[in-house]
């Protein structure tokens, strides 16, 4: 009888009988934490069946194979799967350290994508505060851990340059991309969107520029202090304190996300999300987001450790990979998913995953780093030089502007692209020695090369 039962694939490969009641579970729009976390959705794709042996008489065994095609057939970038392999057999048999960069890169893509579909899946159990508070570490966890494994190998500017890139990228690129393609695909409709979530993630970023234009400012206005202190050490103290009030400022824009103005991000979702649930269980979620962490660890080690084998290969400046590259591929499912929900005229959610990713960035990834590198004994600071701190000041002033009256059209998209462009365009002529860039970053003037060398 078992046998001729075709397995249901809805409720994450295992009988219905042993799913302890998931259909009795709440709607996932009741569920699920607000913002960053309809990207995935979108790149999801049905598994066929046939995957799943009917005659497979084990349960432990039909729910691992169920749940392997779920996770790793379920997305249309499973096709870059296999470059993690070719990464690991790459470094493994010494291969080039630009292939091993190139291929890890690649692998990286799918796995951003599928921890964002398993923090999904965990918060169908979990409610919306611990789905929003897992969200919140688990959005960028690909830029994340490939900060800390560069803090580790003591690379800041690698640091500095991925983050920005990566607010950069949300705020110009996907952003722009999405009003560009909505416009594109609503001429005859006009575009509106709830400007009160813009609103707030706008204060916020506001609130972050400030903390790293202060660094800035002291560095070019300041003086040393008494008993020999330098601008540097100055410099890094208000960085750390500065952080200390940005990550203050993150948990109460959690707090006032997920508790007390929670309709105000959830509305958006509800049409969208109503009537979805599980495709696979809690513990197999959380199993498989723990694998995919740890590779991404992996991939992310081999990304810092093999850039500068990159950069000198291919031609290209670190900045120009760090700022572009890295985070293109970090947010592939989030440019995605942004620009499909636009063409559908779903600005409001466009807006939930751009906007709230290149918040979290900068108000909760950037100071984590800065405290990071404290415990650490790494001197990362605030300041990330003039050309970049003014890249990101015009960033945040040109989106605040565009999203200030509620509508859009596609000239808007057509002015944030441009300047993404630009600023790509900026970062590919600026080569910078490495030599310089670490020095550069601490505050300190170079050395003069001995002219009898």
């Amino acid at each position: 009888m078992d046998s001729q039962e075709p397995w249901n694939l809805e409720n994450g490969g295992v009988h219905g009988a042993d799913m302890n009641g998931l259909d009795k579970e709440a709607s996932f729009a009741d569920r699920r934490a607000p913002h960053n976390t309809s990207a995935s959705s979108v790149l999801r794709k049905k598994s066929d069946p046939m995957l799943v042996p009917a005659k497979v008489r084990l349960p432990v065994l039909r729910q691992v194979v169920a749940n392997m095609q779920e996770v790793i057939l379920g997305t249309k970038l499973a096709i870059l799967f296999p470059a993690i392999p070719l990464a690991i057999a790459a470094d493994l048999y010494k291969f080039g350290r630009a292939w091993i960069f190139a291929l890890s890169l690649l692998g990286l893509t799918p796995l951003a994508e599928r921890v964002s579909f398993l923090t999904e899946q965990i918060a169908y159990f979990t409610g919306p505060t611990v789905g929003g508070l897992l969200n919140a570490t688990c959005g960028n966890a690909t830029e994340l851990i490939i900060a800390l494994f560069a803090l580790h190998q003591n690379k800041i500017h690698v640091v500095k340059y991925s983050l920005l890139g990566s607010v950069l990228s949300n705020l110009l690129l996907v952003l722009g991309s999405s009003l560009l393609c909505g416009g594109l695909a609503n001429l005859k409709k006009e575009q509106r969107y709830d400007r009160k979530q813009a609103d707030v993630n706008s204060l916020l970023l506001l609130l972050g520029l400030l903390c790293h234009l202060l660094p800035l400012l002291f560095r070019y206005g300041g003086s040393g202090g008494p008993g020999g202190a330098s601008v540097a050490e100055y410099t890094l103290q208000l960085s750390r304190a500065s952080s200390i009030v940005m990550l203050l400022a993150y948990v109460v824009y959690i707090v006032f996300q997920l508790k007390t103005h929670r309709q105000m991000f959830e509305s958006q979702e509800e049409d969208e999300e109503d009537g979805e649930k599980a495709v696979i269980g809690f513990w197999s979620a959380f199993c498989w987001l723990v694998g995919m962490t740890l590779i991404i660890a992996l991939l992310s080690e081999y990304v810092v450790g093999t850039i500068e084998a990159a950069s000198s290969s291919w031609g290209i400046s670190i900045s120009f990979i760090s700022v572009i590259l890295l985070p293109i591929v970090g947010n592939a499912a989030e440019h995605a998913g942004s620009i499909i929900f636009a063409l559908k005229n779903k600005l409001d959610i466009s807006l939930g995953v751009a906007l709230g990713s290149a918040t979290q960035i900068s108000m909760f990834v950037v100071p984590l780093c800065v405290i990071v590198s404290w415990i650490m004994g790494t001197l990362m600071d605030l300041d990330f030089s003039l050309i970049e701190t003014g890249c990101l000041a015009f960033t945040i002033l040109i989106t605040s502007f565009t999203l200030q009256d509620g509508t859009s059209h596609y000239m808007k998209g057509v002015v944030l692209f441009l300047c993404y462009i630009v600023i790509g365009a900026c970062f590919f002529v600026q080569k910078i020695p490495l030599s310089q860039m670490n020095i550069a970053n601490l505050g300190v003037e170079a050395p003069a090369e001995d002219s009898s060398a």
